[in-house]
């Protein structure tokens, strides 16, 4: 059920189907907005970096998307240790593909800005620079403002998960993603009064650059991390429940720029509260963790035809993952974050 698809090509066929559904190594898949068949409601684009310092035991998330009916855009400070989520968003109405969203990640400028919050994303070569602020954001501490002028490598030499799914009830409907783990992550970052210095090798980016027409209703399962072992660069990505992964999975081992292809893997999540440790197991054997939840970053929205609710968890895995070629990599209370998200729009 693992197609890697090798060859670069163009996404969609005349008919607006996939020609060759399936995973791969490095970005294969041309995308073109004029080739969808469907009304630019449908559409969704989205540019997604997630910074993790394992050193100074925070996140912070930046969100530029563009949904077809509106532009969402939201930055986000975690602070692991005291166990706290600080959000600022904006909306957009009607963007349609106006807001610049790339149709690759290759070199790219894009920006937003409000009175409350902006955004700038932009790529040259291997590096990726992330400059957001917020300078009325109130934090838990009191202080209000958060800045963040970040730079990621991304070497040529990194492998990267890539995937283009459809849905079963609709093969126009697809999914075109990239996930980018394990870039290293230097800059500044600034909240409230007290400023913060990312080093080389303490701190890690993770891209998540997406496309597609989604149908009405969808609920899946996202889990990430980076970070490094022994010095040398470590992370996955998990992900199910969005669109037909019948030809392949997103569940993939980042081991020194190099991907090792997982089977399936299950979110084994407490029903009755998010806070509860979660495990994850794998149909091969390959991936078990435990998960123990220490910020939940949840939201909800419902206004009739749009709902969404949200719950991204971000806590620390302590398991076993093992590599293509039979090494296993152990962790021990390593940040990461996972998530299950329903949207209806």
């Amino acid at each position: 059920m693992q197609h890697e698809v090798t060859e670069v090509q163009d996404l969609l066929g005349q008919n607006g189907k996939i020609i060759e559904q399936g995973w791969a190594r490095r970005p294969v898949w041309k995308y073109s907005r004029n080739a969808i068949r469907a009304p630019k409601l449908a559409i969704k684009e989205w540019d997604y970096y997630a910074i993790v310092s394992h050193e100074h035991d925070l996140y912070v998330t930046a969100t530029f998307s563009d949904l077809g009916y509106a532009g969402l855009f939201a930055l986000a400070f975690i602070d692991l240790k005291q166990k706290t989520a600080t959000q600022v968003d904006a909306i957009k109405l009607l963007p349609l593909g106006k807001l610049g969203l790339q149709s690759d990640s290759n070199d790219h400028s894009i920006s937003w800005m409000n009175e409350r919050l902006r955004l700038a994303f932009s790529r040259q070569g291997q590096t990726r620079r992330i400059l957001a602020a917020s300078p009325q954001m109130k934090l838990p501490d009191g202080s209000s403002g958060l800045d963040i002028d970040v730079t990621l490598t991304q070497p040529e030499s990194f492998e990267s998960m890539n995937i283009a799914t459809s849905w079963e009830q609709n093969r126009k409907a697809f999914y075109l993603n990239e996930k980018v783990n394990c870039m290293n992550a230097e800059g500044t970052i600034r909240v409230g009064n007290r400023t913060i210095q990312l080093q080389n090798g303490e701190a890690f980016g993770t891209l998540d650059w997406g496309r597609g027409r989604w149908t009405y209703k969808n609920r899946w399962y996202w889990s990430s991390l980076s970070t490094s072992i022994e010095g040398i660069p470590f992370g996955f990505n998990i992900g199910y429940g969005f669109s037909d992964r019948s030809v392949a999975s997103e569940n993939v081992l980042f081991y020194d720029s190099i991907v090792h292809k997982l089977d399936q893997v299950t979110f084994e999540i407490p029903q009755d509260d998010y806070m509860k440790p979660w495990k994850f197991t794998s149909s091969d054997g390959r991936f078990e963790m435990d998960f123990k939840p220490l910020v939940d970053r949840s939201s909800r929205m419902n206004l009739l035809l749009v709902k969404s609710v949200q719950h991204q968890v971000f806590g620390t895995f302590s398991g076993k993952a093992i590599l293509d070629d039979g090494k296993v990599i152990t962790l021990d209370e390593v940040y990461g974050f996972a998530e299950d998200v329903y949207n209806r729009y």
